[in-house]
């Protein structure tokens, strides 16, 4: 039961990522104009440090489509490609500091492995494209709106960003702290 819910829901946040991705990209001609030359391309997606306690995803690989757009391949295992997939490998250990950052305009640390030329239009993408939150939600609630939602949110990321540092950096000295000695007999 509780792996077909896991299964379920990561397939539905795979989903609905992918929806988002094609969302920001779809407003910028520029991001789909080079993605077009690796129609048919994989890009698989790893995720290094997973938390434990969170239900793991399911694969995540995509394939750039035609119009220079993403799709996912589905959490089935695909058919070997004719060309070794892109590797993209993300620090996912803090999974709330990393949405945080993103939506302070933070890129996350990430490594890109594979074909130089696909590499180099996947770093540009990720040097360069940003999803424009306050013009989504001016096309919902209006400019006015937009614009006070998205001052609170980003004192929220802000406050969100500065507590992941803190954590993060109190949990890597933790790691790094030596034993403490033994009690006296």
């Amino acid at each position: 039961m509780f792996h077909a819910l896991n299964t379920w829901a990561g397939n539905a946040f795979a989903e609905r990522a992918t929806l988002w991705v094609n969302h920001v990209l779809g407003a910028e001609p520029i991001a789909m104009q080079r993605l077009r030359p690796h129609a048919g391309r994989c890009i698989q997606l790893q995720l290094e440090n997973w938390p434990t306690l969170l239900p793991t995803l399911p694969a995540l690989t995509f394939r750039v489509t035609p119009a220079g757009l993403i799709e996912w391949c589905g959490s089935e295992p695909t058919p070997e490609p004719a060309e070794p997939p892109m590797r993209v490998t993300l620090d996912a250990a803090n999974p709330a500091g990393a949405i945080a950052n993103a939506l302070g305009g933070t890129r996350p640390k990430i490594d890109i492995a594979g074909d130089a030329a696909f590499a180099s239009d996947l770093n540009w993408l990720a040097d360069n494209v940003r999803w424009d939150v306050q013009d989504d939600l001016a096309r919902a609630v209006g400019p006015a709106p937009a614009q006070a939602i998205t001052r609170v949110a980003g004192g929220v990321a802000g406050v969100l960003r500065e507590a992941a540092r803190i954590f993060g950096g109190r949990a890597a000295r933790d790691r790094q702290a030596p034993a403490p000695p033994p009690p006296p007999r």
